[in-house]
């Protein structure tokens, strides 16, 4: 696999992905010689979706995306003595805005990076997944498939609201680690997000987000472990909230079993997205854990997924039940055949926002 498309966020999910199903994937070389190195990584997938809105008292069938978006990356590397200096551009497009605007597709630049690695490891530059949560998303056995629905015409939300947050990508300097013994640690200031509008409104500090992961095997055991969060800080002329997070996780692995469960929490923070919002987000508290099994028995990976989010600054208590097939045709070539029950709650009022089951059945291509 190439050295940079190992290391990027996309990379690394569909690594994980395919390393749990015994696959293989590596991007196309489009030059590499003399220590220079171009190559192209892409991933393309569409879902024939039937869902069952029991609120809405509706059935929509629809053709859409799963949990990832089709996407299509750019990975540079160039040796420069002890330094090699790399690099990442990757465009995240949707399939679904065809009924709304033909000839205008919505392109998601979600990674835009270099970085320069030598033995004392790893420094990046530019806009990437954030560490907050990182691993509890890539790590998700349904990565590759459709997850809890979102929107009836948008995209599917995976475990997003239901088991863990969003790494949303965001302008940083991250640091990391070589491998310590199977020890990675990252850290890095991002820039942070204005959850206080109105007059004087400021950050004066960067978010703050770091990752400690630890992979070990134990007598034919092999154990990931995490632990990440972030802080920051907003202000204006009435208000400061304080935004924190925590993420924590333990996947274990023999033969062809694995067992996931991970989980966070975070106060000031909206767990779909901590973005700039319309009026200062309040102080309140959000939590929530993600508990899944896969086996795998010959080219087909079998998966059970429960999660839940409760959240009092979104407002709202969440879950979703996933059971998905797995079906690998060769190393490039992936069938997906799931069915989730997802149930939403308004907590102030009690009342059902959402109570649907999606089956979808989809195919995913990469390269």
């Amino acid at each position: 696999m190439n050295n940079k498309f190992q290391k990027s966020g996309l990379a690394m999910a569909l690594a994980v992905a395919l390393g749990a199903s015994g696959g293989a994937h590596a991007a196309i070389d489009v030059y590499n010689e003399d220590g220079t190195s171009l190559s192209v990584d892409g991933y393309f997938n569409a879902f024939y979706v039937n869902r069952d809105d029991k609120v809405a008292d509706t059935r929509n069938s629809d053709v859409k995306m799963g949990f990832l978006p089709n996407t299509i990356g750019f990975n540079f590397s160039k040796e420069m003595g002890d330094l090699t200096l790399g690099g990442r551009s990757s465009f995240w497009t949707t399939i679904n805005d065809s009924l709304q605007s033909p000839t205008d597709t919505a392109i998601d630049v979600r990674q835009f990076y270099a970085t320069v690695e030598g033995s004392f490891g790893q420094v990046l530059i530019g806009k990437d997944f954030g560490l907050f949560s990182r691993s509890n998303i890539f790590l998700d056995e349904i990565l590759m498939g459709f997850g809890s629905p979102g929107a009836a015409t948008g995209v599917s939300f995976g475990n997003i609201r239901t088991g863990y947050p969003y790494p949303n990508p965001s302008a940083q300097i991250t640091y990391r680690t070589p491998d310590l013994g199977g020890l990675k640690v990252a850290a890095g200031i991002f820039e942070p997000a204005n959850t206080t509008p109105g007059a004087e409104s400021e950050q004066s500090a960067p978010r703050f987000e770091a990752e400690v992961t630890y992979s070990a095997d134990l007598s034919g055991v092999a154990l990931t472990g995490w632990l990440n969060g972030r802080h920051q800080s907003s202000e204006n002329a009435t208000t400061e909230v304080d935004s924190q997070g925590l993420g924590y996780g333990l996947k274990a692995s023999v033969a062809g079993l694995s067992l996931t469960a991970s989980g966070f929490t975070s106060e000031g923070d909206v767990p779909v997205l901590l973005s700039d919002t319309a009026a200062p987000i309040a102080e309140e508290d959000a939590d929530g854990y993600l508990i899944q099994g896969s086996y795998t028995l010959g080219a087909n990976r079998f998966v059970v997924s429960y999660g839940e989010t409760d959240s009092d600054q979104g407002d709202f208590e969440t879950e979703n039940t996933s059971v998905a097939v797995f079906h690998d045709i060769n190393s490039n070539f992936k069938l997906v055949a799931e069915y989730n029950m997802f149930e939403q709650q308004i907590k102030s009022t009690g009342a059902d926002a959402a109570d649907a089951d999606t089956l979808a059945l989809g195919a995913v291509v990469m390269f």
